[in-house]
């Protein structure tokens, strides 16, 4: 069975590895604990050659790792099976290791920039087919990790970045029609400014695919160093009960040991 989150927190705040100085991971992590953080979100490149230094960098904390960004080769959308063989492999691979460390589980972008299937319009755009091939793909993710305990989390890009899985409701349309298991949405503050008329909203009625958040302002800086309100869909966050990880995802502009603990004041402040 899953388990997402958990705690008596109603939330709890994780930041990404590279945000923060530091000499090596163990380092990183004692001083992101220090700064009241619950959780560090690792990147998944390398993840199983340095497998024992992360171990190590946790042992004997309160702070746990919350989930694995991306890492994986080839594409899960590209015509060339050898691409999406390869995609598959990975993201199963890092499965693994979510498992293994205590992860939520691993966020995974099916397409970055435009398409790579073909139109094949008249019998089947571009669009449609993306979404068949992606609904086949995610279910064979989804067991996967159902059968670790983890979960593959689909994050939605802006229009910028991808042109498919742009909103959290075209990603619950396509996660609707897989089997569910094992699969579900991570919400991007940053790219929900763009692709969403209202977060608040989006997020409300998406709740029950939601499992992983990122944060980060209208302008990709920390939150509070823009003009999204936070505070609107982080009411909603409370009242729906979400208990799971939100992590910094984001730029920041000045020195990150003065400035991401005034960051965990301030989202702390929102609940």
């Amino acid at each position: 069975m899953i388990v997402f989150g958990g705690g008596v927190k109603n939330m709890k705040l994780s930041c990404q590895e590279n945000l923060v100085n530091g000499d090596s991971l163990r380092g990183k992590v004692e001083k992101l604990e220090s700064f009241g953080f619950d959780g560090v979100e690792l990147w998944g490149n390398n993840l199983r050659d340095r497998l024992d230094e992360v171990k190590s960098a946790f042992k004997g904390r309160q702070i746990r790792i919350s989930t694995i960004c991306s890492g994986y080769s080839g594409c899960l959308l590209d015509p060339n099976k050898d691409e999406r063989d390869r995609a598959v492999r990975d993201i199963k691979e890092l499965l693994s290791l979510s498992m293994e460390l205590g992860a939520v589980g691993l966020i995974v972008v099916p397409v970055f920039g435009p398409p790579r299937l073909p139109d094949l319009t008249p019998f089947m755009n571009v669009i449609d087919l993306e979404k068949k091939l992606l609904i086949e793909l995610l279910n064979e993710l989804g067991e996967d990790a159902y059968s670790k305990g983890v979960c593959v989390l689909v994050e939605p890009l802006n229009r910028y970045e991808t042109h498919f899985v742009k909103t959290l409701d075209f990603g619950k349309e396509i996660i609707n029609h897989t089997h569910k298991k094992g699969v579900r949405l991570m919400a991007d503050f940053f790219h929900m400014s763009i692709e969403e008329s209202d977060i608040s909203r989006a997020i409300s009625e998406n709740m029950d695919l939601i499992a992983h958040i990122h944060l980060a302002d209208s302008n990709r800086l920390l939150p509070g160093m823009g003009h999204t309100d936070f505070s609107a869909p982080f009411k909603v966050l409370k009242e729906k009960g979400y208990k799971d990880y939100m992590a910094l995802e984001c730029g920041i502009p000045g020195d990150p040991d003065k400035l991401l603990p005034e960051a965990v004041k301030f989202l702390r402040s929102l609940v």
